[in-house]
């Protein structure tokens, strides 16, 4: 009887001296989970609206979501009178060895973080970096891949690639062909000019602003050479450019303006 009686004493001093805290922190863990479901909730809104990489949303949500809650456990232990700075510093070595152990997966991780924020490019873009020219065919976390002009797929470490220099050849959405075109000296300035202007317009696909150029630039030793400038959008880029050449090289003979190239001249000994 008096077994129960020190039981059931021991139980009212535990429910008055552990009661509040526990309900104390009951109270701290459902507003906390509560304003927490809000929080993600608002983030997920600003995603959207900023059109984020979805990779990369899903990511941050999944780490806010993480991060909020471990936040929210510590304040409950110290609710509950548990010490937390030691559980804190538990949680600091432990971060700070899987730190030092993945130092260059964290590399690329924080590089694949800001490529998908700020954007130096995105799928489909033709990019160059790395010594890589390639077509943007996937953006990872870690790694983002190229597809060359050569059809071999290229994997680029996202640590590397922010941190160098990026060339992106479609983010305005148009390119410019530019060809050095050279002729005889014995040509007429005027009369050259016209016959590539013409060839130019004869593409189809050559936009009219910016405006087509075609103007002398450089007197060489043998030739004088025109620079060919015109704009086309991306998808017509090398379509353009390929039909381009032939038709200057046509127009320029049927012109008679000669393009220059090295002659062989025969010398005959008198003996």
């Amino acid at each position: 009887m008096e077994l129960s009686e020190k039981a059931l004493e021991w139980a009212k001093d535990a429910l008055f001296v552990y009661g509040p805290k526990i309900i104390s922190a009951l109270l701290v863990l459902l507003i906390g989970l509560w304003v927490i479901k809000l929080l993600i909730k608002g983030l997920r809104k600003f995603f959207v609206k900023k059109d984020f990489d979805p990779t990369l949303e899903k990511f941050l949500l999944n780490l806010s979501s993480w991060g909020l809650k471990i936040m929210l456990f510590i304040v409950v232990l110290s609710q509950l009178g548990i010490e937390s700075t030691s559980f804190i510093a538990v949680l600091g070595a432990a971060g700070l060895a899987v730190g030092l152990a993945l130092q260059g997966s964290l590399s690329n991780f924080a590089g694949g973080v800001l490529i998908m924020i700020f954007r130096p490019f995105k799928l489909e873009d033709v990019i160059q970096a790395q010594g890589e020219l390639g077509t943007v065919k996937q953006i990872e976390i870690f790694t983002t891949k190229l597809l060359t002009k050569e059809n071999r797929l290229v994997i680029i470490p996202n640590g590397a690639l922010s941190n160098g220099a990026i060339t992106n050849f479609t983010a305005e959405g148009f390119q410019k062909i530019i060809l050095t075109i050279g002729v005889s000296y014995d040509a007429d300035i005027k009369r050259t000019k016209e016959v590539l202007m013409a060839a130019i317009k004869k593409q189809e696909h050559v936009l009219e602003d910016p405006a087509p150029v075609v103007e002398l630039v450089n007197l060489n030793d043998s030739s004088i050479d025109f620079t060919v400038r015109c704009s086309v959008m991306n998808e017509h880029f090398w379509p353009t450019q390929f039909a381009l050449l032939p038709t200057i090289k046509e127009d320029l003979d049927a012109a008679g303006i000669e393009i220059p190239y090295p002659h062989q001249v025969e010398i005959q000994k008198k003996g």
